[in-house]
């Protein structure tokens, strides 16, 4: 594969994965009735905490964005991004007591996410080989 396609994946994925993660974010920022809903009366979240959320995912959306951030600040974000989904299946299985068929949608979030990790992994890989 060459480095232009790898980088191609790489940006396709990566945008992919931070629209979604800031797209989720931004109902938290300013709690609206509806995260309030979901988080605080479903699954028994503080409403604080929403907006603490929101806020990580925003900050390690724009961090895995950022070319040339060090590689430590990428993995953590990239970390936390990864904490804050399947926190988000493991709640909803732990709260209701079952598996819905519906949580495999994340697969849909997290797919891009593992594509992005994979493909920063290989540029660097690349460029330090190079």
């Amino acid at each position: 594969m060459t480095a232009k396609t790898t980088n191609l994946i790489y940006w396709i994925s990566t945008l992919v994965f931070a629209g979604l993660m800031i797209f989720s974010s931004v109902g938290g920022l300013q709690p609206s009735q509806q995260a309030i809903q979901m988080m605080h009366d479903g699954l028994g979240y503080p409403i604080y905490f929403i907006q603490f959320l929101s806020i990580a995912k925003l900050i390690g959306s724009i961090a895995i964005l950022i070319p040339g951030l060090p590689r430590s600040v990428k993995e953590w974000a990239y970390a936390g991004l990864f904490f804050d989904l399947t926190g988000a299946v493991y709640s909803a299985v732990a709260t209701y007591g079952k598996f819905d068929p519906m949580m495999l949608t994340m697969l849909v979030w997290i797919l891009p996410g593992i594509v992005s990790y994979y493909y920063w992994h290989k540029k660097l890989h690349k460029v330090r080989t190079v």
